[in-house]
């Protein structure tokens, strides 16, 4: 059997971190929400025209 340690690994990132990851982050959470909303919207506004277009 093998009896050493395992391997090392470095828990520090090799590259330093992105100073504007949050500010990306941020602007996909925002994108995505916006998104939502018109697919939403869309939704809504394609009932109420199938709803008025049966009545």
């Amino acid at each position: 059997m093998l009896n050493r340690p395992p391997p090392y690994f470095p828990q520090s990132q090799l590259s330093p971190p992105d100073p504007n990851r949050y500010r990306k982050f941020k602007l996909v959470v925002a994108a995505i929400v916006v998104v939502a909303v018109a697919i939403i919207v869309a939704i809504g506004v394609g009932i109420y025209y199938l709803i008025s277009l049966a009545v």
